[in-house]
């Protein structure tokens, strides 16, 4: 019996792995082509189970609920994936990767605010480690994780806490998470290759640990980032026609998806279409059809996501492309989670929480804050414009995802033999 180490490298490409020296050194790499919609939650539910979302049920990031007339996205909880796991019945630590939350694993951490009653919120980790992680390297650094200032620390801190899971616990698997090429290569259209070099240190942490355990260490991604210069927003244009149903009120304009004839569950660069009577689905096709940046609109059967979750049609952006969640038609409606970094509110994707509109504004809120004032941290730009990549389609092979392994799979959906054959 072998141990084994998983270490996701969320966005590493084959164009990228020249950057990354310590990654590669251990072996040849294979692309593989990733399921659609091409984002974290889709595919990481596609490794652990094998089968594509039609079988396994997550869609995308988010999805509407269509009995209680919600949009839910960056849900935690391990029962929404329908279809059995790669560590059921093995020994593992499963450290930030998502549907983390009550999964049958002996060890695990992620990410979980305490929210008050009057509407604050701290932010701390679900430590299930045995480990003390929080005594032993400090606070997860929460801001680094997602947001205007998301960046390298929290990364560190992911891979310190592995490395220390694994030799304290020694896991027959260990699963680790690494966010870092997230932030800048979403950010910028040409970021540095510095980020890269930074994520291989921290690979490299990780797969030292895994080593001196006797652990195979293999290294994964989920999808590669492309530069991209157009942010669609095709909910503005199902707006226009008459199909969403709005709420005017004292905190901005709301979407209310259960009355909207035909709405957008947006997601980088592919967008769940829900169309509530079929006298209309034709008509709704046609008119996304004529949106620019729009590449196809498609069933879902034609992705191998036809679901209970998924949308009535599946609208592909181009190449170039990515679609904004943005429903009001002047930003002075907008709601008021629009400003802030929101990702349960807001119904869809919004990668503009990865930049601030001003850093004396998000001081002016820290000292309100402190103060004991109310105070909304309300530092979010509405420019789309500023996102400098995105993903979610499938790229030419020098930008497509990879894995590097002993005898390592092509097919992204033989993952979970692959992994539970070697151990």
């Amino acid at each position: 019996m072998s141990k084994v180490c998983i270490i996701n490298v969320v966005g590493l490409t084959p164009r990228l792995l020249p950057y990354a020296p310590r990654i590669q050194s251990l072996g040849p790499h294979r692309t593989w082509q990733p399921p659609i919609p091409a984002v974290t939650c889709s595919v990481q539910a596609t490794l652990l189970t094998g089968t594509p979302p039609s079988q396994h049920g997550i869609v995308a990031n988010g999805w509407y609920d269509r009995s209680t007339a919600e949009v839910r996205f960056w849900q935690q909880s391990n029962h929404l994936i329908e279809a059995p796991k790669l560590y059921e019945g093995i020994e593992t630590a499963k450290m930030f990767w998502w549907f983390n939350q009550h999964a049958p694993v002996r060890w695990s951490c992620t990410p979980k605010p305490h929210y008050g009653s009057d509407g604050s919120k701290v932010f701390d980790i679900i430590d299930a480690t045995e480990c003390d992680l929080v005594p032993r390297l400090g606070p997860f650094p929460f801001f680094s994780f997602w947001g205007p200032r998301a960046g390298l620390p929290a990364t560190q801190w992911i891979a310190k806490a592995s490395a220390l899971v694994m030799e304290r616990n020694q896991p027959d698997l260990t699963m680790v998470y690494l966010p870092h090429l997230d932030y800048d290569f979403q950010r910028y259209p040409n970021p540095s290759m510095d980020r890269v070099r930074e994520v291989d240190a921290c690979a490299g942490e990780v797969i030292d640990a895994a080593q001196r355990i006797g652990a195979i260490p293999i290294v994964i991604s989920e999808y590669g980032i492309v530069p991209v210069k157009q942010s669609v927003s095709i909910q503005r244009e199902l707006r226009r026609h008459g199909y969403l149903a709005i709420r005017k009120g004292p905190f901005g304009e709301m979407l209310i998806p259960g009355d909207s004839r035909a709405f957008a569950v947006v997601d980088h660069q592919v967008a769940h279409i829900y169309v509530q009577k079929e006298s209309d689905r034709q008509a709704v096709r046609d008119l996304l059809l004529r949106v620019d940046g729009v590449m196809d609109v498609v069933p879902p059967e034609e992705l191998d996501l036809q679901h209970p979750r998924s949308g009535d049609w599946i609208a592909l952006a181009k190449p170039d492309a990515w679609f904004n969640y943005y429903y009001w038609l002047n930003d002075s409606d907008a709601p008021d989670f629009a400003r802030t970094v929101d990702i349960h509110r807001k119904p869809g994707y919004d990668p503009a929480e990865l930049f601030m509109t001003s850093s004396m504004r998000a001081m002016a809120r820290v000292m309100q804050k402190k103060l004991g004032f109310r105070y909304r941290m309300d530092v979010i730009p509405l420019d789309a414009s500023k996102v400098g990549g995105s993903h979610g389609l499938r790229n030419s092979p020098e930008d497509s995802p990879l894995i590097i392994g002993p005898d390592a799979p092509e097919d992204m959906l033989r993952f979970k033999d692959y992994v539970r054959s070697l151990i």
